[in-house]
């Protein structure tokens, strides 16, 4: 008898490991999704610690809620969730904008998504309508004005000629930041004029360089006395061994962020503009001397045509043009 009570606890105790990732206890779920996310959809660190903190703030207010299972969740639970969203406010006093109460509902719904693919019995993520986002005004310059604010980094400063090379390649090839801190040296084929990266969602993309951001960029590594691996390095705070791979010195997000603000309002520019502008610049100046919609999706590293398509302001005057010059008009 006793042989057959521990046999029938050690097979309950292999079921419920089995069934684990099925578990709709907040904790539980929501760590069993992240490990899902990270290991077969190849999303990148940052995407995940993204997904976590957005779930971590459901998983926070429900259970002050009362409630503690995710069958529990409803259509009017997750109204009151988006009420609570809306009416958010930190420590700061700031509240949470149409676009980043979104990303939260968007979790969420990725998060249920899983757990009804995986059998559980919660509510429906298609029954979860996303909110409408707030107006963006996409911010792009002419190419008159990008060459202002090229023109702006001191030269004969080493890090002017860093601040040279990174607005260079920034309007080059349409990086996106988080992608240009990632260089390294050995990426770059100055030969070629092209360097593979792995962008957004761990998708590969070959990216083309243009004469002037090869000029600018070997002037820069060659002014360095370092063989760190990372191409753009700070200036500021403790160096470490010249035998280190200098992975600590690479240039942050951030900086770079703040750099181009600093060259924009050197060039006194009527925009704030920031790396993601640039990008948007290299789009509009691409579609504008007569490149494809599906040729810009590639080179910006979109996964849907869609998102491409944000550059209409840009194709809508060449449609009209094409209607123009090739429609027959009937008497």
């Amino acid at each position: 008898m006793t042989r057959n009570i521990f046999g029938w606890r050690l097979l309950k105790g292999i079921i419920d490991l089995q069934n684990m990732s099925l578990s709709t206890i907040p904790a539980v779920a929501k760590q069993n999704f992240l490990e899902s996310i990270e290991v077969e959809r190849n999303l990148s660190p940052l995407t995940v610690r993204n997904y976590n903190l957005y779930l971590e703030r459901f998983v926070q207010w429900f259970a002050s809620q009362g409630f503690k299972d995710l069958s529990q969740i409803n259509q009017d639970v997750v109204r009151k969730y988006r009420v609570y969203l809306s009416r958010y406010i930190d420590e700061q006093s700031r509240t949470l904008c149409k676009r980043t109460q979104s990303y939260y509902v968007i979790a969420l719904r990725s998060w249920l998504k899983w757990l009804v693919k995986n059998d559980a019995t919660v509510l429906h993520p298609e029954k979860i309508d996303l909110p409408k986002n707030e107006a963006h005004v996409m911010k792009f310059l002419s190419v008159e004005r990008v060459e202002r604010l090229l023109a702006q980094p001191a030269i004969s400063q080493p890090e002017g000629l860093r601040d040279k090379a990174i607005l260079e390649l920034l309007f080059s090839t349409g990086l996106r930041v988080s992608e240009l801190v990632k260089l390294d040296r050995d990426m770059l084929d100055f030969k070629t004029r092209e360097l593979g990266i792995i962008g957004k969602g761990r998708r590969p993309r070959v990216v083309f360089l243009s004469q002037r951001a090869v000029y600018w960029l070997e002037r820069w590594l060659q002014s360095r006395q370092d063989n760190w691996a990372p191409v753009f390095i700070r200036f500021s705070g403790k160096q470490p061994d010249m035998l280190s791979d200098g992975d600590e010195m690479r240039l942050t997000t951030r900086s770079v962020q703040r750099l181009v603000d600093k060259y924009s309002r050197l060039a006194r520019l009527p925009i704030k503009i920031t790396p993601h502008g640039l990008r948007h610049s290299f789009a509009t100046d691409l579609l504008s001397n007569g490149a494809s919609l599906r040729d810009v999706q590639e080179m910006l590293g979109h996964k849907n045509i869609s998102t491409t398509q944000i550059y209409t302001h840009v194709t809508q005057p060449k449609l009209k043009e094409a209607h123009e010059k090739y429609h027959t008009d009937l008497d």
